[in-house]
């Protein structure tokens, strides 16, 4: 019976130091539009983008992550380096609204059950969805449709992050979402209708969209435990 009662500490004692600290804040930064409309500049946000993130922190080396951000995308033919673009003049500001999630990939350890100074570049990708309305061009004005869509992609972010309090840490990345549509800058119409008219641009080229900023999370979350027992 005491050898029954040592183990079942134990291995109670082992869960207990797996269990990792949490995180919960907030992202604060700026988006821009790569696509077939506006200018093609990968980093230059020219929107406020907000919203909120959390992480579970399963070792110190990655962490899953989730987060909800909105912003309006802004693009504009008239910012272009490209002369035809220049002289078409067409230009769009929509809100969507995206949800990621997937694995943050630590390059250094970030153990947060440690009272010391943390820093650590890190990668964060996974998949993304993020909801808008649909619209085409009609005679140069950007016209709504009807309906609404769901615009899936891949998130490739490269940030940096430090633990400088007891409980909050502080991060800038540049992330940058390639999605499997070409329908966010109206050059592809989700209505079939409205595609052989309305069409244009690379139709081989999807779209993207990036967020630059900064995330503040407050960390917490149960410390490892350490028992004792007599043999």
């Amino acid at each position: 019976m005491r050898r029954l009662t040592v183990f079942i500490m134990s291995v109670f004692c082992f869960q207990l130091s797996q269990a990792q600290i949490f995180e919960i804040g907030i992202f604060g930064g700026g988006s821009n539009f790569i696509g077939d409309v506006g200018a093609s500049d990968y980093i230059s946000p020219n929107q406020f983008a907000i919203g909120g993130i959390a992480k579970w922190n399963r070792s110190p080396r990655h962490a899953w992550r989730v987060s909800a951000i909105y912003t309006d995308l802004l693009a504009d033919d008239t910012k272009s380096d490209d002369l035809r673009r220049q002289q078409r003049g067409y230009g769009f500001d929509k809100s969507i609204l995206e949800i990621s999630a997937g694995m943050e990939f630590n390059f250094f350890e970030f153990n947060l059950h440690i009272d010391e100074n943390l820093i650590t570049p890190y990668i964060f990708t996974g998949i993304s969805a993020a909801y808008h309305k649909n619209f085409y061009f009609n005679n140069g004005s950007a016209t709504q449709e009807d309906n609404s869509s769901w615009a899936i992609g891949i998130p490739m972010v490269l940030g940096v992050k430090a633990k400088l309090t007891e409980h909050f840490v502080f991060g800038l990345e540049v992330g940058a979402r390639y999605t499997f549509t070409d329908e966010l800058d109206g050059s592809m119409p989700d209505s079939e209708w409205l595609v052989n008219d309305y069409s244009f641009g690379n139709i081989n080229n999807n779209d993207w969209y990036t967020f630059t900023g900064l995330t503040v999370t407050y960390t917490f979350g149960r410390r490892p435990c350490y028992c004792s027992y007599d043999e």
